[in-house]
């Protein structure tokens, strides 16, 4: 069986990292100011965050066309994909899956989709892609590729600082937003995805940025330490590269057998996250220990 990966530009995969492992990457929409862009397609990361900080209103995401999903997966059948895995962000924050799940129906008789729910975005998601792809180019058959990227889900564990919350607020992102919202100016809420329903909930509130790290990199040492395989980590920034690379640095002096990247959060997420939000995640080291 010759099998496909499909994900969306909330993945934020590089061009290189999609092309060499041939996912498939399907832009989302976003709305600034009446103007509609494709994400990764037709505005850069720091063009959207200069018309976020001059936006006269709330920008807005949508999901990709049914028409454009459609012809991704009809052309991924004409060049002989018996099947596609589709992973997505988190069903707790779009309805893209919803959407997925009625066109496989559709196309059941040109082409097997299975939407496979992230319970993540950002980076993160992108290496569930990158971890089926490359199952798949080494020729795991469907069942054994969809059991082992629910059993790198389990591995992964993120926390959020964000400056405010009130994009997530106004986007309806924060499903906890009430326990939270009389704080917005006064706090550095935690926030994690890490969840039952994998929705994104604050659940602490801490003074300042530099306490928010250092409760974030507290969580990260306590967690790292009960586990039984090896981690790799990312520090995730909303345009701010500098600030976003110095904690990765203190975080990789502290943790030198542990591999860190800086990544980043592109115009989607980082419509609800606002610009200065930063995030430490974690998960398996499938390049030290594979998956089983």
């Amino acid at each position: 069986m010759k099998i496909a990966v499909v994900t969306d530009s909330t993945a934020y995969l590089t061009p290189q990292e999609a092309a060499e492992n041939q996912i498939t990457v399907v832009p989302i929409p976003l709305v600034i100011d009446g103007q509609s862009y494709q994400e990764g397609v037709d505005i850069t990361t720091e063009e959207f965050y200069d018309k976020l900080a001059h936006s006269k209103s709330f920008p807005s995401t949508s999901q990709p066309s049914i028409g454009l999903l459609m012809e991704t997966y009809q052309k991924l059948a004409d060049e002989g994909y018996d099947a596609v895995i589709s992973i997505h962000l988190t069903k707790a924050i779009s309805g893209l899956l919803n959407t997925i799940t009625q066109i496989a129906q559709d196309m059941q008789d040109a082409i097997k989709i299975i939407p496979f729910d992230s319970h993540l975005t950002v980076k993160m998601m992108g290496y569930l892609a990158l971890e089926a792809a490359q199952l798949a180019q080494a020729g795991d058959d469907l069942d054994d590729i969809l059991k082992k990227l629910r059993e790198y889900q389990d591995t992964f564990n993120n926390v959020f600082v964000v400056d405010d919350l009130q994009n997530l607020v106004r986007g309806g992102r924060l499903s906890n937003a009430s326990a939270f919202i009389g704080s917005i100016l006064k706090i550095k809420p935690l926030l994690t995805m890490h969840t039952q329903n994998y929705a994104i909930e604050a659940f602490e509130k801490v003074r300042s940025m530099k306490k928010a790290k250092a409760r974030c990199e507290q969580i990260f040492d306590e967690d790292v330490a009960k586990l039984d395989y090896p981690v790799r980590a990312m520090v995730l920034h909303a345009n701010c590269p500098e600030e976003g690379q110095k904690w990765l640095d203190k975080l990789q002096a502290d943790h030198p057998d542990i591999r860190f990247e800086l990544s980043y959060f592109g115009p989607v997420i980082g419509v609800h996250l606002g610009q200065g939000a930063l995030a430490l995640a974690w998960m398996q080291d499938t390049a030290k220990k594979p998956l089983d």
